[in-house]
């Protein structure tokens, strides 16, 4: 039976009220996805003291550099990064049995790399990633002038994530010899708040960040050799002001 006018004018109502319901709905949720998203980058900025790059602004200079162990490569295990900064995950004394964990320095092992084991003298740490492919060149430049170091600077190369096989080629092919750890589940870049491709940080005996540096444009080896003398300078006049 064909539909009256009337029908056609309910037919018509019916559909558009639903079709605002899906609209309302969707708007809903929507609202609900920015808000959560909203909400998450708050929590990680608080959680990285103000969120910023690590290299964007000096604003960390001077503080205490974050502990972790990494694996080596190309012998070390496949185990992501161990960023704990303590043996507890609660505030209570003792820890309590079920809440013990292995701090990042405390952890052993062979083929493992703790950053503690480089507080002894200044330090440099790359970070980088496998893409894009000006990438890891820029490690060619750090592991050259590491070697000029040898024995007064320490040096750590950091790959962040990456295929292993990938990384231990270029460590073979390019034939750097500095130390290079593999954070497998970007742990420790989390933890530093790396977001450019190289992320170069300059850190103080003890463990005492000095400033850092973001972008491959800065990174030649002039330019590496200038903030690594700087780095010494300053070592040598904090350890005079300490005497």
């Amino acid at each position: 039976m064909a539909a009256g006018p009337d029908d056609d004018e309910e037919g018509g109502g019916a559909g558009e009220r639903e079709r605002l319901r899906a609209t309302s709905r969707y708007s809903l949720w929507v609202g609900v996805a920015f808000l959560i998203v909203v909400i998450v980058a708050g929590l990680n900025a608080f959680r990285s003291n103000e969120g910023g790059l690590l290299g964007a602004d000096d604003a960390e200079a001077g503080t205490p550099l974050a502990e972790f162990a990494l694996s080596a490569l190309p012998d070390g295990p496949d185990n992501d990064a161990n960023v704990f900064q303590d043996d507890c995950g609660s505030s209570e004394k003792p820890c309590p049995a079920d809440e013990q964990r292995t701090a990042a320095c405390e952890v052993e092992g062979e083929g493992v790399i703790r950053v503690c084991d480089f507080f002894d003298r200044p330090l440099v740490i790359s970070f980088w990633f496998t893409s894009p492919a000006d990438c890891p060149p820029t490690q060619d430049v750090v592991n050259r002038v590491a070697g000029e170091y040898e024995g007064e600077v320490g040096f750590l190369s950091i790959a962040v994530r990456g295929d292993r096989a990938e990384i231990e080629r270029l460590i073979e092919e390019r034939g750097w010899t500095l130390p290079v750890g593999w954070d497998r589940d970007g742990a420790i870049s989390n933890l530093y708040r790396v977001g450019v491709c190289p992320t170069v940080a300059f850190v103080l005996p003890g463990g005492i960040l000095s400033t850092a540096q973001i972008g491959s444009d800065d990174l030649t080896a002039d330019g590496l050799r200038g903030a690594i003398e700087e780095l010494i300078s300053e070592s040598a006049r904090r350890r005079r002001a300490t005497r």
